[in-house]
């Protein structure tokens, strides 16, 4: 695991307690510079070099660090254009988890080739925006690392997990003090991140001009010395949108529906243990978690503990799912109008944030008559290969939303509209597209049917558990073109068909009608490519929780891809009642017995 970094992925594996008042946040005085006249700018009070075609203003020791309006000591970079006293149009480049504020930061607009092309400070301050840069709290030096925490305010600088309340608030914080100096123009500000700050990018789209107190309550967004402060708009990498769906998916969500609000906690699902399992040791490894027990509000180390523990159900499950549902992530906020324009970018690879995580957003925010794109590619955390020629041209995508949204040049991608590119293989091979509509579905112009309508059963006992550890995303592989010995697995059950030559575009929906015997089932299914050379790759997966004694129809879809069957590969759709560790595996013992399966494979 000391390879895996949620955000930038790496090759190797991936209190406040009491309510603080609304009148007390607009009045506060402010912790850097007052106004002053007109000059060279010094954000948050630091001297600025010019290097690289743009002016680079770092927190560079622990003193020079910015008191967050909790007095959380953050470590923030500014970059600024070569020239120009602001105020600037603002981006905010938020990073993943177990990372901090360099992840973004570069010598180049190039950046690293690829995941960061175009997509980093210098970049953007070329183009004519400050750039904000800074360690999320409990992590890097703001607070995370043990020699950080030298003054009274890391006490209790941990990790909130994306709290709305505390990272997305200190998020909105720093950018009023920038405001108040004249750096930020309040309602020119941009938000973009990957994973971790995917997520949180959406939690600031959504907020867009409130903020939301330690109580619960919202407010409107106001800089220290009384600016109206906004969003204008996000460009969300690799997110989360649901954090309980994300985590621990109930297969409930569909892309033809607009998800309700208690989806994806009834019933609660199935963990991705695995992932689950890594993120938390990334957590304890590089960051700040708060000591078990001491903050009902961060307690990730007891969420993690009954998260782990799995079935049955527990009341306590249920109030932690409900806590992180309501308080991590953006979709629980409720709107006030439209949120601020958003361009969503998922993986059909991301075995962890994958694309229903964009299309939840998108389907709401398109139904509030609001800004919402999506873009879908071979990219993301593993099994994403991040193909340089997706990532670019969705780099380049997002600098054009923000280009028109901040600075009011050039066209940004068109309200709606849905963008893919496909997996290919072998993994270096460019991605094939891009394919392009003017909404989600309109991406979709067919479909392959297929099924059987006799009934086949499986169980929890699953089938060959070394096929199942050898595509578990943290363990196994991170490679999406990987391939084994295709074979029929006992305890499950498989339905085929041999292509004409295809590529399937989209979420694959499953039908069916279950009888469930035992307790706590489960039904994890997977789609296979089986080549002529006898090899299978899987394409994509999903997972369905059961009710207690749910029998009947039942309906969900996998992840999806951009994939092409060519003409003659056996297209296998394999349900099992266990596919650990990458789901956890259920306490219960069940069989399932499915009969007039129906898969329905979209089509571009």
């Amino acid at each position: 695991m000391t390879g895996m970094r949620i955000g930038t992925r790496t090759r190797t594996r991936p209190r406040l307690a009491a309510t603080v008042a609304l009148l007390a946040f607009a009045t506060a005085a402010p912790t850097a510079a007052a106004a002053k006249p007109k000059g060279e700018p010094t954000p948050f009070g630091h001297g600025c070099t010019a290097q690289n075609g743009v002016r680079f203003c770092p927190t560079s020791t622990l003193e020079q660090r910015v008191s967050s309006f909790d007095g959380v000591p953050l470590d923030v970079d500014v970059t600024l254009p070569a020239s120009g006293t602001g105020p600037f149009p603002t981006i905010v480049m938020m990073h993943g988890w177990g990372g901090s504020k360099t992840n973004f930061e570069s010598s180049t607009p190039a950046g690293d080739g690829n995941q960061t092309f175009d997509y980093n400070n210098v970049y953007y301050a070329q183009h004519g925006y400050a750039v904000v840069n800074y360690s999320a709290r409990g992590w890097g030096r703001s607070c995370g690392s043990a020699e950080s925490r030298t003054e009274p305010g890391c006490k209790e600088g941990w990790i909130r997990l994306a709290d709305q309340r505390y990272e997305a608030r200190d998020t909105q914080y720093l950018l009023g003090l920038l405001a108040d100096e004249g750096v930020t123009k309040a309602k020119s500000i941009g938000v973009t991140g990957i994973s971790y700050g995917g997520g949180q990018s959406i939690e600031l789209a959504y907020l867009k001009n409130r903020i939301r107190l330690p109580g619960g309550e919202f407010g409107p967004w106001i800089s220290p010395n009384g600016k109206a402060m906004q969003i204008a708009a996000a460009f969300p990498r690799w997110p989360w949108s649901d954090l309980v769906d994300a985590l621990e998916p109930n297969g409930r969500f569909l892309d033809t529906q607009i998800a309700t609000p208690t989806e994806s906690r009834e019933p609660l699902g199935v963990e991705i243990q695995s992932y689950v399992s890594g993120l938390y040791a990334l957590g304890q490894a590089s960051g700040y978690v708060a000591p078990a027990g001491q903050d009902p509000e961060a307690d990730l180390t007891k969420w993690f503990a009954v998260v782990n523990a799995g079935e049955p159900p527990t009341a306590e499950g249920k109030e932690i799912a409900d806590q992180i549902y309501n308080f991590h992530d953006g979709y629980s906020i409720p709107l006030a109008g439209k949120p601020a324009p958003l361009l969503l970018e998922s993986g059909w690879t991301d075995d962890l944030f994958p694309p229903e995580q964009s299309l939840r957003v998108y389907n709401q925010v398109r139904a509030a008559k609001g800004y919402a794109a999506v873009m879908f590619g071979d990219l993301g955390h593993s099994r994403g290969a991040n193909k340089e020629n997706t990532d670019h041209a969705f780099n380049e995508a997002g600098a054009a939303l923000f280009a028109a949204r901040l600075q009011h040049s050039g066209g940004a991608p068109k309200n709606g509209s849905a963008t893919a590119y496909t997996q290919t293989c072998p993994t270096g091979a460019p991605a094939e597209g891009p394919f392009s509509a003017k909404s989600w579905m309109k991406l979709q112009t067919g479909k392959v049917t297929f099924g059987s309508a006799g009934p086949q059963t499986f169980t929890s006992a699953g089938g060959n558990p070394s096929i199942a550890a050898a595509f578990d995303p943290i363990g196994g592989t991170s490679e999406a073109c990987k391939t084994v010995a295709a074979e029929e697995e006992a305890n499950t059950a498989s339905y085929t068909t041999t292509s004409s030559g295809f590529t399937m575009l989209g979420l694959p929906t499953i039908t069916a009608n279950i009888v469930e015997t035992g307790l706590y089932g489960e039904i994890a299914a997977r789609l296979w490519d089986v080549l002529p050379s006898g090899q299978q790759r899987l394409i994509t997966r999903g997972v369905y929780r059961l009710d207690e004694g749910q029998n009947g129809p039942i309906t969900f879809q996998l992840h999806g891809n951009g994939y092409r069957f060519a003409a003659g590969d056996t297209v296998k759709l394999q349900l099992l009642g266990r596919d650990a560790p990458y789901y956890r595996a259920s306490n219960g013992t069940f069989s399932i017995e499915a009969s007039s399966v129906t898969v329905t494979l979209p089509t571009g």
